[in-house]
C-alpha cells in the first residue's frame, strides 16, 4: 500500500475530497491540456453535420456500439466523448455515488492520444476511445484501488490485472473506478471509505452489488461500458437493481484476475443493452493462460449479429426453485415476461433443475475463498473488517473437511444434472432477485416476503443457485414495480454456450425496450 496525492486529489467522496466548482475547474483545465475547450465543438464535426445530433446528453446515452463506429469514423472525437462523460459525472455523481475515484486529467490525455493516434490511421481496438470506470477491486496500476477496505484507502498498485490490459489494448479509455462493498461481499454496494451509492430510480433504495458503481455509473449516462465481476450475482443482482445489462460468461470465459481451479467467480462485461455488452465481451473473453478453467474460442464472434430466430425454442420456466421466497411485484413481472418469449416462438414450460443441498454446498466452497483471501487482515485489525466477512471466515474455520468434500461432490453432481436438464431444454429463465431494491440505510434483508433470511447472502439464492450450475447467465430489464422499481429477468443456457444466451436476451431486449426507461436522476 502507498500514499500517492496526485491521484488522492481526483477522489470525489473522501472526506476531504473536492467541490463541484473544483472538479469544473480541473475538468476545464483538463480538456484545455489536452488542446481543447469544454465547451467547444470538436474540429472534426463533418461538413453539414447536425451538431444536435451529438449534444454532450446525447452522447452519454448513445449505445456503445454506435459510439464506437461514430469515433472510428470520425463523427465525433474521442475527447468530445470523454468531456460528455466527464460533465455527466460532475452533474450526476453527487446524487448516486457510484464514481468514487477519478482521474478526469489522465482521461482527457489519454483521449488526446486516442485522437491523435486514429488521425493516424492506428485505431487501438473495438473499443477504441469508449470511456469506462472499473470496479474498485480491480487492481489498476497507478490509480488508487481500495477494495472498498480501509486497508487499502492509499492503496496504488504498480500493475493492472489482466482484464484491464485487456480493456486497454482494445482501446476504452480509463476515467476512473466504481464503488462496490467491501471486498465485493454482499448484493449490497456500501463501505466505510466512500459509503453507499444509491439507485438511480430511487436514492432512498440499495443498487444491489457488488457491481453497484458499475451499474449506477451505466445507468446514468456516466460511462457506456463497465467491468464487473461475479460470485454469489454480483453482475447480475445490481444491473437488475438498475435496469440495465450484466452478463456473467462461462466460468473460464473472462479471467477473473487469478488462476483458480473454482468456477464460481468470474469476471464479465456490464452495459445498457445486450450488444454493448457483447461487444465489450469480444474484447475481454481473450483467452489468458493463467486460467486452468480457460475457454480459447475466437472472441471475436461476440462482436456478430445478435439477431436470430427463436420459432421452437424449447425454454424452461422456473418454479419456484425449490421453494424459496420471492416478494409479489418479483413474480408479477417476471411472469408478465413469459408472454414475450411466447411471442418470440419459444416454446415456455414450467420446470427446473433439482436445487436440493445447493443452499449448503455453495456456502461452504465461498467460505473458503473469503478464509484465503480475508482471515489474516482480520487478524490484524478485527475493527477494519465488517461483521459479514468476519461471519464467513469464522464458518470456514468451524467446517470440516468432510463439509467441503460434500460441497464438491455436490457441485460436481450439480454440474452433469445441468447438463441432463439442457439436453431437454434450450434455456432456463428466472428471477435475478427475490426482492425489490430495499431502504439503502439497512445491510441486507432480513426477510423475503415474511420469510425470515438465516444469512446475509440468502436472500440472493436465485443468482447463486444460478452460479452453481457453472452455465453463462444474463440479467435483462424485465419491467418495472409499481412504485416504479427495475425489476431483472435472468437467462441461462447451455454449459459455454455464451453466444446462445446473448441472442435469446437481444430478442427479449428488442420485444420489450424496458432499458430505455432512463432514471431522472440523470437528467434525461
Amino acid at each position: 500500500m502507498s500514499d500517492a496525492p496526485s491521484h488522492r486529489e481526483h477522489d470525489l467522496t473522501r472526506p476531504d475530497g473536492i467541490s463541484r466548482r473544483e472538479f469544473s475547474r480541473r475538468l476545464s483545465a483538463a480538456a484545455l491540456a489536452a488542446g481543447t475547450s469544454i465547451n467547444s465543438t470538436d474540429r472534426w464535426t463533418m461538413a453539414g453535420e447536425d451538431e444536435s445530433a451529438r449534444a454532450p446528453s446525447d452522447l452519454c446515452f448513445t449505445s456503445a456500439t454506435d459510439l464506437a463506429a461514430m469515433l472510428r469514423s470520425k463523427k465525433v472525437s474521442a475527447r468530445e466523448v470523454m468531456q460528455a462523460h466527464l460533465a455527466q459525472i460532475e452533474r450526476v455523481n453527487p446524487a448516486v455515488n457510484s464514481i468514487v475515484t477519478l482521474i478526469a486529467e489522465r482521461a482527457m490525455a489519454d483521449a488526446a492520444a486516442a485522437d491523435e493516434e486514429l488521425a493516424r490511421g492506428k485505431p487501438r481496438g473495438p473499443l477504441h476511445g469508449l470511456p469506462i470506470a472499473h470496479k474498485d477491486l480491480v487492481e489498476t496500476k497507478g490509480i488508487r484501488t481500495t477494495h472498498g477496505s480501509p486497508f487499502f484507502r492509499d492503496h496504488i498498485p504498480d500493475t493492472d490485472a489482466p482484464i484491464i490490459t485487456l480493456i486497454r489494448k482494445g482501446g476504452a479509455l480509463t476515467l476512473g473506478k466504481t464503488n462496490t462493498p467491501e471486498f465485493g461481499a454482499g448484493s449490497h454496494t456500501f463501505n466505510t471509505v466512500f459509503g453507499a451509492t444509491k439507485n438511480p430510480y430511487d436514492v432512498t433504495r440499495t443498487c444491489g452489488g457488488s457491481s453497484g458503481g458499475a451499474a449506477v455509473s451505466l445507468a446514468c449516462g456516466m460511462v457506456p461500458i463497465a467491468d464487473g465481476s461475479d460470485t454469489g450475482g454480483s453482475l447480475r443482482n445490481p444491473a437488475a437493481f438498475c435496469n440495465v445489462v450484466g452478463f456473467r460468461p462461462s466460468p473460464g470465459r473472462v479471467s477473473a484476475g487469478r488462476g483458480s481451479w473454482s468456477p464460481l467467480s468470474t469476471s464479465g462485461p456490464m452495459a445498457r443493452s445486450v450488444a454493448d455488452v457483447a461487444l465489450f465481451l469480444s474484447v475481454i473473453a481473450a483467452p489468458d493462460k493463467h486460467n486452468p478453467l480457460v475457454l480459447v474460442d475466437d472472441p471475436a464472434r461476440f462482436a456478430g449479429r445478435l439477431d436470430r430466430d427463436f420459432k421452437g425454442t424449447r425454454v424452461a420456466w422456473y418454479k419456484d426453485l425449490g421453494g424459496i421466497p420471492f416478494e409479489p411485484e418479483i413474480t408479477r413481472v417476471v411472469g408478465d415476461a413469459r408472454r414475450t418469449f411466447e411471442s418470440l416462438g419459444c416454446v415456455v414450460e414450467e420446470a427446473e433443475p433439482d436445487f436440493t443441498g445447493v443452499d449448503e454446498a455453495f456456502p461452504t466452497l465461498r467460505h473458503l475463498s473469503y478464509h484465503t483471501s480475508y482471515a489474516a487482515l482480520a487478524k490484524q485489525r478485527p475493527d477494519w473488517i465488517k461483521d459479514t466477512i468476519h461471519w464467513e471466515i469464522d464458518e470456514a474455520e468451524r467446517q470440516t473437511a468432510a463439509d467441503v468434500a460434500r460441497a464438491s461432490e455436490r457441485q460436481d453432481q450439480f454440474y452433469n444434472q445441468a447438463e441432463a436438464f439442457f439436453s431437454r431444454y434450450d434455456y432456463f429463465v428466472c428471477p435475478v432477485t427475490q426482492v425489490e431494491p430495499f431502504d439503502v440505510t439497512i445491510k441486507y434483508p432480513t426477510a423475503v416476503a415474511g420469510v425470515p433470511m438465516a444469512t446475509y447472502i440468502d436472500w440472493m439464492r436465485s443468482c447463486w443457485y444460478v452460479t452453481f450450475m457453472a452455465t453463462p447467465a444474463i440479467s435483462v430489464p424485465a419491467g418495472f414495480t409499481s412504485t416504479g422499481l427495475p425489476v431483472g429477468l435472468q437467462i441461462v443456457g447451455r454449459h459455454r454456450d455464451d453466444w446462445s444466451v446473448l441472442q435469446l436476451a437481444h430478442a427479449f431486449e428488442r420485444a420489450t425496450g424496458h432499458g430505455r426507461r432512463r432514471p431522472k436522476v440523470a437528467g434525461v
